[in-house]
């Protein structure tokens, strides 16, 4: 069967007219506009998703200070009383520094500040960890044990970044095998242009990796005519187009990343719900 998971939260805020400024980006609406955070989570649902993420990207100490805990708790409160209660909540676990620049990353440092997030996000209420748009090894890994640590179901989103040269779907494929070894329960493409996710899937799907596979794509490019628009429909047809080869090569886990709008989902919903793969 596929499940359809749900689309961006930050983009969609920013497409609404609330502020994403960085470096709070899409978690300054948790407290400036918990309505439209609803109302967002709302729309995924009456789309048929039935995985909703939490806007906890970037609810984290280094990026809020002392305020962060609240910030956390909050945004997964938000997304469980938006959405029916059969539906699970995916709290978000995400790089420390930017996503697109695994340079910067702490590697296996990173461990601590994944686990007091990780923690909070499994009290709080969160029904799956999910680590996403890591780029880089070690702290994908280092998310991935402080994730499990709490005895939540796990996944991990690997990003190829918006040109998709931040790794091969080799190297992908590879950093997949470890995340389930250290006990990721699914593992996906995130972030990476819908135009290049097909070579990352089909790597995935040839590691053998014994747990469910997926992808949430971004957009990409505004002349790849996907996203990035006030009028969605004809770029919907063209992600769920897209979606079809994923799905053709073993992914069973379908949504949508940046750029995209509840029309993608929708149009993901209507072509692939409650089908048998």
């Amino acid at each position: 069967m596929v499940t359809i998971l749900d689309g961006p939260l930050g983009t969609e805020l920013n497409r609404r007219g609330v502020s994403t400024d960085l470096p709070l980006w899409s978690a300054g609406a948790i407290q400036s506009d918990p309505e439209t955070v609803e109302a967002i989570h709302r729309e995924y649902a009456d789309a048929r998703a039935t995985i909703h993420t939490a806007n906890t990207f970037r609810t984290k100490r280094r990026t809020l200070g002392d305020p962060w805990e609240r910030f956390a708790r909050g945004a997964v409160r938000l997304a469980k009383n938006s959405v029916p209660a059969d539906h699970r909540i995916a709290g978000s676990i995400a790089p420390l520094e930017d996503c697109y620049r695994p340079d910067l990353s702490p590697g296996k440092a990173s461990f601590d500040e994944h686990q007091e997030l990780a923690e909070v996000l499994a009290e709080a209420g969160a029904d799956i960890l999910l680590c996403e748009t890591f780029p880089h090894a070690e702290e994908a890994i280092a998310a991935v044990d402080a994730a499990t640590g709490t005895g939540l179901e796990t996944w991990l989103a690997l990003t190829a970044g918006p040109d998709a040269n931040l790794m091969s779907p080799m190297q992908m494929a590879e950093m997949a095998k470890r995340s389930v070894d250290h006990g990721a329960m699914a593992v996906l493409v995130n972030c990476t242009p819908a135009v290049d996710t097909l070579p990352y899937v089909i790597a995935l799907a040839g590691a053998n990796l014994s747990v469910p596979i997926g992808a949430y794509a971004n957009a990409g490019h505004a002349d790849d005519e996907i996203g990035w628009s006030a009028s969605p429909e004809p770029g919907a047809s063209a992600y769920a187009d897209l979606a079809a080869q994923w799905i053709a090569a073993g992914a069973t886990l379908i949504g949508s990343c940046c750029g995209t709008t509840p029309k993608h989902v929708r149009a993901l919903a209507n072509r692939f719900g409650h089908r048998s793969t």
